[in-house]
């Protein structure tokens, strides 16, 4: 069985990060194997507080891992401070695993930074160029690129500018876009593809973003290339959000085994 390796915070709320990394790898057939960053404390309608885990038991974690299981993909999720990137960084350099999907966490949908500005110019030169995938959402990209977008031409020249920095691949997520469907645009060897879906009229997203990179990473740990890692790791989102849960008071889950 691949086994699949995600470094983010911890959700106590189940939704998102850690918690919603490990279901999506299981989901779509890896083994889930966790270092953790952060912890917060957030349910569905918002993160109240976080807390970094010292440096070392970050360290600790990730040789832990890489010393035992052979490592087939990483995720990055959640690194709050410059210093996190930097020792994430540094340690995947180390370690080389094959494929990097870097989600570039930076807020939570109820408004909390979950990056200090600081650290977004560490994300940049330090763990982008060891990216084979990097996978912002439109605000993330905004931030990035220093572009405004708004619609699918928008994000192509910020995915574009961002691939600069170094990654191998850049994939804009369209779900806070203008357009009717939801369209995530990939740059790649100077190419574009354009992945389609339905927007489906529901609250219930905590964690889409979470969920979404980890089923990337775990589709390419499996041994698929990148376009037809996210072609499986979009439906498998789409059709997470279409069975989403009805859960807490806020924007409840989607529904990593829906299949079940």
């Amino acid at each position: 069985m691949k086994q699949i390796l995600t470094v983010a915070g911890s959700d106590s709320g189940g939704g998102a990060g850690i918690q919603a990394d490990i279901k999506s790898i299981h989901a779509n057939g890896g083994f889930a194997m966790s270092v953790i960053t952060s912890v917060t404390a957030q349910n569905t309608c918002e993160v109240t507080s976080a807390f970094d885990l010292p440096i070392e038991i970050i360290e600790a974690q990730i040789d832990a891992v890489f010393s035992d299981f052979e490592v087939s993909a990483v995720k990055t999720g959640m690194l709050s401070s410059a210093e996190i990137v930097r020792v994430v960084a540094r340690k995947l350099h180390h370690h080389s695993p094959a494929k990097i999907v870097v989600d570039p966490v930076m807020i939570s949908k109820s408004g909390f930074q979950l990056l200090q500005e600081s650290a977004i110019e560490t994300i940049k030169s330090d763990l982008i160029p060891l990216a084979t995938v990097i996978t912002p959402n439109v605000h993330e990209a905004q931030l990035l690129s220093g572009l405004e977008i708004q619609n699918v031409k928008e994000a192509e020249v910020a995915a574009e500018n961002i691939h600069q920095l170094g990654c191998n691949s850049v994939l804009v997520k369209g779900g806070h876009m203008e357009d009717e469907t939801s369209i995530d645009v990939l740059f790649s060897d100077d190419k574009f593809w354009f992945f389609e879906s339905e927007r489906i009229n529901t609250k219930n997203t905590h964690g889409t973003g979470c969920t979404y990179s980890a089923a990337i990473a775990t589709q390419l740990g499996l041994g698929k290339d990148l376009v037809s890692s996210i072609e499986a790791a979009k439906d498998y989102i789409t059709n997470a959000i279409r069975h989403s849960l009805e859960i807490g008071h806020g924007h409840g889950p989607t529904n990593h085994f829906y299949f079940l």
